[in-house]
């Protein structure tokens, strides 16, 4: 028996079901645990047997991540710089 989307009457795969409310819960919850939550988000990302929906979010979480990892080493660098400036001239 298809699976039919009652608005858009067209055939939804596995990967294109919406999420459910308590997944969601428990994805935010993994999500607030160290080192567990990268683990996990590369699952989410790359598994084949993530939603969708939760594939994009674990992606698009991820290129955050190292977006903040950039600039986190940009500014330190920076701060250092200045540092290393400033005392150099006492």
């Amino acid at each position: 028996m298809e699976n039919l989307d009652p608005i858009q009457h067209e055939v939804r795969t596995p990967s294109e079901k919406p999420v459910s409310v308590g997944d969601w819960m428990l994805t935010i919850l993994i999500m607030a645990i160290p080192l567990v939550n990268l683990i996990m988000l590369f699952v989410w990302a790359f598994g084949n047997n993530s939603p969708l929906s939760k594939a994009n979010f674990a992606k698009a979480s991820l290129i955050w991540m190292l977006i903040c990892i950039v600039l986190s080493v940009v500014v330190l660098v920076l701060f250092a710089g200045a540092i290393f400036a400033a005392s150099s001239l006492f």
